[in-house]
């Protein structure tokens, strides 16, 4: 029997489940020898984002993620996956430290935006994501961005400027969640399963425009998967030298906003 086609908003509403791996979950399946590193070095942590270091077939790595929760104690102690400034610092502070140690690093992308809260803005959201992008876009070695479930706003693309960006099979990827969409076009939240259709947030829709490269199926073998396509690229990705590294994501950036030509 063939398998049934869900529509856009069905896949938002799977991307948004519980029931899906947390980003523990997949650090567990993928890596060994995992040590988490906590804090930004100016505020506080930030218990939204986890990040680390890590052993992946030998290889050392470094690992960040949003991270949700799966009963309302979690949910309110990691903010339902959304990041203020002070978690963004802490994503940037293991970024400089995987390239000071030349190690890759690989994200793993899970939230409904940045925290929006007058807290966040006041101790400089808009910046911390902003410097998170420019950073990650020049970063000297590897990366390699997976969107697990939602990824949503600048929130998202602030782990997603990646050399490789890879989305699971249900997952989603925008500028802003369906229903903030329905609301500003037709004043209207409850038309978010139209504003699916129109804003072309699917895995596949976004595979065939270009603007990720790879789509992970979502059955038995998932892990397995993952484990191969990450074991190829970060061999692949390790033959480049940093310059040209950096040169080949400015180009592939290019490319997507239209600038090249």
């Amino acid at each position: 029997m063939a398998k049934k086609k869900l529509t856009s908003y069905e896949r938002v509403r799977l991307a948004r489940s519980k029931d899906r791996p947390s980003v523990m979950d997949y650090i567990h399946e993928l890596f060994d020898d995992f040590v988490e590193l906590k804090g930004d070095r100016l505020f506080r942590d930030d218990k939204s984002i986890v990040g680390g270091i890590a052993m992946f077939h030998g290889i050392p790595v470094t690992v960040i993620g949003h991270r949700k929760g799966k009963t309302t104690e979690e949910n309110i102690t990691y903010n339902f996956g959304m990041t203020s400034p002070e978690g963004y610092r802490k994503a940037s502070r293991l970024m400089r430290q995987a390239e000071k140690f030349s190690r890759p690093v690989i994200t793993l992308i899970d939230t409904p935006g940045a925290y929006p809260g007058i807290d966040a803005e006041s101790n400089g959201q808009s910046n911390a994501i902003a410097e998170s992008i420019a950073l990650m876009s020049s970063l000297k070695v590897p990366t390699i961005a997976i969107i697990t479930g939602e990824g949503s706003s600048g929130g998202a693309l602030a782990l997603a400027t990646a050399d490789r960006v890879w989305m699971l099979e249900n997952a989603v990827y925008s500028i802003l969640s369906p229903e903030g969409f329905a609301t500003i076009l037709w004043k209207d939240a409850k038309r978010a399963p139209q504003a699916s259709d129109v804003m072309k947030i699917t895995s596949e829709e976004l595979k065939e425009m270009g603007l990720i490269d790879e789509v992970i199926p979502e059955n038995k073998k998932m892990f397995e998967t993952m484990d191969r396509m990450l074991l190829r690229e970060l061999k692949e990705l390790g033959k480049i030298k940093s310059g040209s590294l950096v040169t080949m994501r400015y180009k592939k950036y290019r490319m997507i906003d239209g600038g090249a030509h």
